[in-house]
């Protein structure tokens, strides 16, 4: 899994990563030994991801090798993003300019 994640990384498609690993079979509810978390730096870049993972074939090579050994039974996959979202100034700017009624 780390070969695909730094070949990602290296390639400018993802942020960083994090592998970590349940400690002493301690958990509240029936979660996966492990976690990965992925960081992008916004849809586009995962998109990207995505993409070369499919075109590149070294990078689908390290892909298909660690992925041979995922339970599909039990994997869990979720998208997070930071809250609260931070919106660009021109956004917020062009949202109150519509919003204003004109009489």
């Amino acid at each position: 899994m780390k070969l695909f994640l730094d070949k990602l990384v290296e390639n400018k498609k993802m942020s960083t990563y994090r592998i970590t690993r349940m400690k002493l079979g301690f958990r509240s509810m029936d979660l996966p030994e492990f976690r990965i978390d992925m960081e992008f730096e916004n849809m586009q870049a995962l998109d990207d991801a995505m993409t070369i993972t499919i075109a590149d074939n070294d990078v689908d090579r390290v892909h298909t090798g660690f992925n041979q050994y995922v339970d599909v039974g039990t994997i869990q996959h979720f998208l997070y993003r930071d809250f609260p979202d931070e919106l660009p100034k021109t956004k917020l700017k062009e949202n109150k300019n519509s919003s204003q009624s004109v009489t």
